[in-house]
Formats: structure tokens, C-alpha cells, sequence
């Protein structure tokens, strides 16, 4: 069989139309972007590289959406709430609170307050505070408990060195204040007791001991910022001027009784810090008190660790350990103590409102570490009137 393939005709325009060259209008000039130049290499280029700054303003999609659901709220926190979660601000209370509380029970002994000698040790004990905090966030970074953490410091300056080297200069200048502190006071016991409460955070923390990781924080914590600091600060206040007539403090049981307080308001601070953490604790062996109890039992902790504040507090001021001052003026941060408990039991098992608890416990810790405080100022005034 043959094919035969007719091809199709068109009609074209006449002979005349096509050799004419006024009948068609010329084209218009082309626009000067599409004109042959020089500048059109550097033009392409420019476009080329607005086009990849654009690009590169969006991050590649590396999670499903169920993923993305689930970290939004994580991922709607602004970067200055990050900010103010990184730098930990109220946490410094635990700095205030001892010095104001180991001041407080010196004047109360001695009658002696140097306003100067105060703020450089508050100064001195920021500075150790930082480098707690500063440590802290590097050696979790190295064991991977901050990894999804973004209030971590390592991850929000994206630098391991430049934090590790804020933290070793922090404890640096800090060291450099309370060694001054003592020369001042003339007294060795205060810097035997602070450098005591140094080592609680490091061995908390550091390796090759990292004690935390056992579980054994809060012990560490409580004798750190308790009997350790409070009463360093109590001894710093000790006159080396013999001319005054002043011997070195002695050991009271009103400073004692005031540190062992002081000490369990700091570690119920330190013990609800835990709370939204225990996931990424137990992804990197991390057994933290709520790591092995859970939520649950963690909010009973809570609960009788409050009442228990304020129980001592009473049997300490029937015993006369200290003042009804004392006794009077921190019964009334009790309804602060009892909004602790009722947030921690009703959230304890929530991840996000959680995260709030520690600040409670902070509000409650400087309330009553003030009424503390301000009840040994008044029990001098009283004395002397």
C-alpha cells in the first residue's frame, strides 16, 4: 500500500504586500534593558544576586506540618522574650536575697552597716551568679540537655567559646570582689564559706562531677545559697578596725535558723525549674528529682515544702531563734506561698504553662527572703528603743 501525504496549502499574502516596506509600520525600538550594552552583564548579575538575598531570607522547610503545629508556640516566642529568658534577671534574687539576709543578722548583732561594703558584694555576687548561669548553659550544651533549648546563651549567640569565656571572666571579676570584701572585714571565715558555696555550683555543674545528673542539685543548692552564703555575708560584716571595739561576729542561731530558710525558698526555685525540662533531661541522662518521682509527685514536693517553710518559721520564733518580727512579717507573704501551690498543682502536667512556676517560686523566695530581712532590721530597732 503507498501513502500518499498531500500537504496542506496556505494562503500567503501577494507578492506586493511582502516586498513593501511602507506598508507595514516598523517595529518600536526595543526597551533599553533588552538592548545589546556593556551594562547588560552587570544588570543580569544585580537581578541575580536581589533574587538570591530573597532566597536566602527563607529557610528551607525541614519538618511536616504536624511538626511545625507542634512547635508553634515554641516557635512564636519573639526573640526578646528569648532575651529576657536567657538573661534570667529575676534569678539574681538568689544573689540578693543572702546578702540581704546575712546583713541583716550582723546589724542585728552589731549594729554595723556599711551601705559601700553592700553593693560590692551584691555586685561581686551577681557576677558569680552569671558565671553559674553562663557554665551552666555550656556544659548542657555539650551533653545535649539544650538542644532544643532556646534560651540557651550557647544557642542564641550560636558560640560555645564566647560564652564559656563570659562565664570564666564573670567569676573572675566576681572573685576579685569578694576577696576585697574580706580584706575589708578582716575576717577568714567569709571567704571559707563562700568559696564553699562556689564549689556546690561547680561540682553542681561541671564535669568531671556534674552532680546534678545524679539528682543531687537541690541538696547542693540548698547548703550553697543557705547556711554556706548567708552566713558569709553575715561574718563579711565583721570590723577589722580594733580601735572600735568590735570582735569577730559570733555564730548565732539567728543567723543560722535565717540561712537554713533562706536555703529552702532558693531550692524550691531551683526544684521548679525542673518542671518543663524533664524530656530533654531524660533524653540525655539527666536524672533530676522530677526525672525519677514525675510531675505528679513533684507538686506534692512542692506543696509541703511550702508549708514547711512557714511551719519553721513559727516553731523558729516560739524558740526564739528569731525575732516575732521575723515570724510576723513572713506570714504575710503566705498568700504568695499558697499561689505557688495552687499553680504548680493545677499545671503540673502542662509543658508550656509550666515553664512558669520558677518564677513563682522567685516571687515567693525574694518576698519572703525581704520579710526575712526587714524583720532583723526592726528586732535592732526595737532593741535599741
Amino acid at each position: 500500500m503507498v501513502v500518499v501525504v498531500v500537504p496542506t496549502a496556505y494562503a500567503l499574502p501577494p507578492p506586493s504586500l511582502l516586498l513593501s516596506t511602507t506598508s507595514l509600520p516598523s517595529p518600536p525600538p526595543l526597551p533599553a534593558i533588552f538592548q545589546k550594552s556593556t551594562a547588560w552583564l552587570p544588570l543580569t548579575k544585580s537581578r541575580w544576586v536581589v533574587a538570591a538575598r530573597r532566597t536566602s531570607l527563607l529557610p528551607p522547610c525541614q519538618m511536616s506540618f504536624a511538626e511545625a503545629v507542634g512547635k508553634g508556640d515554641e516557635d512564636g516566642v519573639s526573640r526578646a522574650t528569648l532575651l529576657w529568658r536567657a538573661a534570667k534577671l529575676p534569678i539574681y534574687s538568689v544573689a540578693l536575697v543572702p546578702l540581704s539576709v546575712g546583713c541583716a543578722a550582723a546589724y542585728l548583732q552589731s549594729g554595723l552597716f556599711s551601705l559601700k561594703h553592700y553593693l560590692v558584694l551584691l555586685f561581686a555576687s551577681v557576677l558569680v551568679i552569671t558565671w553559674l548561669n553562663l557554665s551552666n548553659d555550656v556544659y548542657d550544651f555539650d551533653t545535649g540537655a539544650d538542644q532544643n533549648k532556646k534560651e540557651s546563651v550557647v544557642n542564641i549567640l550560636g558560640s560555645r567559646g564566647v560564652t564559656q569565656f563570659a562565664a570564666n571572666a564573670s567569676l573572675a571579676l566576681g572573685f576579685m570582689g569578694l576577696f576585697w570584701a574580706c580584706a575589708e572585714a578582716g575576717d577568714i571565715r567569709f571567704i571559707i564559706l563562700v568559696t564553699c558555696a562556689i564549689l556546690c555550683g561547680y561540682v553542681y555543674q561541671c564535669p568531671p562531677f556534674r552532680l546534678s545528673y545524679q539528682g543531687l542539685g537541690e541538696p547542693l543548692c540548698f547548703a550553697a545559697f543557705g547556711p554556706f552564703a548567708t552566713t558569709a555575708f553575715y561574718f563579711s560584716s565583721s570590723s577589722r578596725n580594733l580601735s572600735s571595739g568590735i570582735s569577730p561576729l559570733p555564730v548565732t542561731g539567728r543567723v543560722l535558723f535565717s540561712s537554713f530558710l533562706v536555703g529552702l525558698t532558693t531550692t524550691l526555685v531551683l526544684f521548679c525549674s525542673h518542671f518543663h525540662q524533664i524530656d530533654g533531661d531524660q533524653a540525655v541522662g539527666k536524672m533530676s528529682p522530677l526525672v525519677r518521682i514525675g510531675t505528679r509527685a513533684g507538686s506534692k514536693v512542692v506543696k509541703y515544702g511550702v508549708i514547711s517553710l512557714y511551719v519553721l518559721s513559727l516553731v523558729f520564733g516560739l524558740c526564739k531563734a528569731l525575732p516575732a518580727t521575723c515570724v510576723f512579717l513572713s506570714a504575710l507573704t503566705i498568700p504568695m506561698g499558697k499561689m505557688v501551690i495552687d499553680y504548680v498543682e493545677k499545671n503540673h502536667d502542662d509543658k508550656i504553662k509550666i515553664f512558669m512556676a520558677k518564677y513563682y517560686c522567685v516571687r515567693l523566695h525574694t518576698l519572703f527572703g525581704s520579710a526575712l530581712a526587714l524583720g532583723l532590721l526592726l528586732a535592732r530597732t526595737r532593741i535599741t528603743t
